[in-house]
């Protein structure tokens, strides 16, 4: 799973990817409608291979979270309630037991599980992947 060039950007919802650097920007397209268009990093460009979620120990990172959702779904979309703060915090209490209940809103959980299903509609998290560059790197 490659989230280097996935990117959210601040007030604008969904996920997009990286297509191209300027020197003041980014030109990202929409994994929602395919539609391309100018980012700047004032914006609040953040890219979810740096994104980490806080927990009562070290922070972990997004692409954890995912796996962990990728392993409880069995490779399928999660169909928790977006509108349920319960259901919710119970599901990501399941995927990651240890996650800082004080620092982690609500919002936060819903970001989270909404990204992860534009992912697998998108065919972005592979598991395969990642077992492939652990045996290499072992090999090594």
């Amino acid at each position: 799973m490659d989230l280097s060039k996935v990117l959210a950007i601040t007030g604008k919802s969904g996920l997009f990817t990286l297509i191209s650097r300027g020197n003041n920007n980014f030109i990202v397209e929409s994994l929602t409608d395919g539609k391309r268009f100018p980012a700047f990093s004032h914006d609040g460009v953040a890219n979810l291979e740096n994104i980490s979620i806080f927990t009562n120990g070290d922070d972990v990172t997004l692409e954890s979270v995912f796996v962990s959702m990728y392993k409880k779904e069995n490779g399928g979309k999660c169909n928790v309630s977006l509108s349920d703060g319960n259901a919710m915090k119970a599901y990501f209490a399941e995927v990651l037991p240890d996650y800082d209940r004080e620092r982690v809103y609500v919002s936060n959980i819903k970001k989270v599980i909404a990204w992860y299903n534009q992912l697998i509609d998108h065919n972005l998290i592979d598991l395969e992947e990642k077992k492939s560059d652990e045996t290499e790197a072992k090999a090594e």
